[in-house]
């Protein structure tokens, strides 16, 4: 079965076409970075402009790599929600009219969901070694648990209260003057940092709940970093590298491990038979290595799961994975799709 995957849920405008739900026989993605570089984040109307700018070309690649025509696939898997409205709305559409046109099948996808599929990607493993899942998804705009009983089962333990951690590293990043996205940097001059150096809060490391919060963190970033810049009132003085490079290691640090620290009493309860790990957070390497060490001590039997770094970030790939597993093999008519910006995990 081949599936036309398309990802506009953000900044990313991706097409993907996939075999069933796991080999990649073509994926396209145009980042939208530089565009947004000047604002320090996504500008949300000018994401949609380039999406619509963007998303017929990058179908059209898609199709090209894949030496496929469209009568080919079997149906088309779409992003609908969660994300941005504008984004999300000019993905929706564009699918719709090509369902129309081919006359194929369409299904909306959850984005978290798709994120969650990205560890099926370019692997072969048997569901029942994998079931009972742990998921956690950490990205710029979600952060949540999720444990995942089935293809079908999907049930949210605990998600953020305000920022996302994700989100979190691009305000902290804007604090210590560095660029856009934040990830990647802090994440880069944290290896020559000191993590024990500053004291940073750990947030909600100690509620019976599964929720995070990321908002008191930054905010204990934001006074440091202000008592540093402000000697007193008629003196200023700029950040130096030390404090910088510090500062992105220890905020790295508390981040890491309050997501390690929820995860691993999530497993303690829940006991699964593997965690997995996605999103665009899930690219930082202390993550994935903490994640992957603190589980095995908790039980050698869990599996650990994390897709390659460039699965992580949105793509369409993932899209038409989710919609291998998760779509209901029946024809669904291309106006019964509507883009949610809010949608819920209980959604598709």
């Amino acid at each position: 079965m081949k599936i036309l995957g398309i990802e506009t849920s953000c900044d990313e405008t991706s097409a993907s076409i996939v075999k069933d739900g796991r080999d990649i026989i073509s994926l396209i993605t145009l980042s939208q970075i530089d565009v947004h570089k000047q604002y320090g984040g996504v500008f949300p109307e000018m994401a949609a402009r380039e999406h619509l700018k963007n998303i017929i070309p990058v179908t059209h690649q898609c199709f090209e790599k894949a030496k496929i025509k469209p009568g080919n696939i079997d149906f088309i898997a779409v992003t609908i929600g969660p994300g941005l409205p504008p984004s999300l709305l000019i993905g929706v559409q564009i699918a719709k009219s090509l369902a129309y046109v081919w006359n194929k099948p369409i299904y909306g996808m959850s984005h978290i969901k798709a994120h969650i599929y990205a560890n099926w990607l370019e692997r072969n493993f048997e569901d029942k070694k994998v079931f009972p899942a742990l998921c956690l998804v950490v990205s710029g705009g979600h952060t949540l648990l999720v444990l995942m009983k089935s293809h079908r089962e999907f049930k949210a333990l605990g998600e953020t209260r305000d920022d996302a951690a994700g989100e979190a590293f691009d305000k902290v990043a804007r604090l210590l003057g560095l660029g856009y996205p934040g990830g990647p940097i802090i994440s880069k001059l944290a290896e020559k940092g000191n993590r024990k150096a500053f004291d940073l809060p750990r947030p909600m490391i100690d509620t019976e709940d599964f929720d995070f919060s990321f908002s008191g963190l930054k905010t204990a970033v934001l006074r440091i970093v202000k008592e540093k810049e402000c000697c007193s009132k008629s003196e200023k003085k700029s950040l130096d590298s030390k404090f910088v490079k510090d500062m992105a290691a220890s905020f790295e640090q508390a981040v890491v491990d309050t997501l390690v620290i929820k995860s691993l009493k999530a497993a303690q309860k829940f006991k699964p038979k593997s965690l997995m790990l996605s999103g665009g957070v899930a690219a930082n390497g202390n993550l994935r290595n903490s994640l992957k060490k603190e589980i095995k001590k908790l039980d050698p039997k869990i599996e650990f799961f994390v897709p390659e770094i460039k699965y992580c970030t949105d793509n369409a790939a993932m899209v038409a994975c989710a919609g291998f597993y998760c779509s209901k093999k029946e024809r669904v008519r291309f106006d019964e799709i509507d883009s949610d910006a809010n949608l819920r995990l209980g959604g598709r």
